[in-house]
């Protein structure tokens, strides 16, 4: 990590931090019915985003299904091909890291708590609901994040906030899991330098 990077959130902040937005989950869904066809599964479901919206979203299904005492369904979604500045972000290159879609459970009538580390512009959160809609039509959608930075680009707002952390355009937020990083952390330092083409 860069030395002039600020750590906001150490291992413990984010395990309380989960928790907490695990029991806000259960409390804003309250007596969750079995959906018809569903058998005895709750109406709720998780759905992480590749990558550390993944791994945040695992732990989440663990709280959850903890406190709701029955089995909650755990989806992945993978929005490679969803954003629509794909080009953009990559310097008009389109060379994604593709990970697998993993949705295999009725999304119909459902409530899917999409779970993602930073939210920023938004684009991030439409592409996922995209994917979604793609596979089925969930009864409603959330959004949790362990990160909100700011500076939207459009009109997505989340349900559950683990940290709202005001920052500039020329700052970054970096969020590290255990499960993938080694570590459990949420930092802030100054945004790269962007690549210069060759001369």
């Amino acid at each position: 990590m860069a030395s002039d990077a600020t750590v906001v959130l150490d291992h413990d902040d984010m395990r309380r931090t989960l928790v907490r937005i695990a029991h806000e989950i259960v409390e804003k869904n309250p007596g969750q019915p079995p959906e018809a066809g569903v058998g005895s599964e709750a109406g709720v479901a998780l759905v992480g985003i590749h990558r550390r919206g993944a791994a945040l979203a695992r732990r989440l299904h663990a709280l959850v299904g903890e406190l709701l005492a029955c089995p909650v369904p755990l989806g992945f979604v993978d929005i490679s091909f969803y954003r629509d500045d794909l080009g953009l972000r990559r310097g008009g290159i389109a060379s994604p890291v593709v990970h697998a879609t993993q949705l295999d459970f009725p999304l119909d009538g459902r409530t899917i708590v999409i779970v993602d580390d930073v939210l920023y512009t938004g684009r991030t959160v439409r592409a996922a609901i995209d994917v979604l809609f793609d596979y089925g039509r969930p009864a409603r959608v959330q959004l949790a994040v362990l990160v909100d930075r700011g500076h939207r680009e459009l009109p997505i707002r989340p349900d559950y906030v683990g940290k709202n952390l005001p920052t500039s355009q020329q700052q970054r937020v970096n969020v590290r899991v255990k499960e993938i990083d080694g570590r459990d952390e949420v930092a802030i330092g100054p945004a790269p330098e962007p690549r210069r083409a060759a001369a």
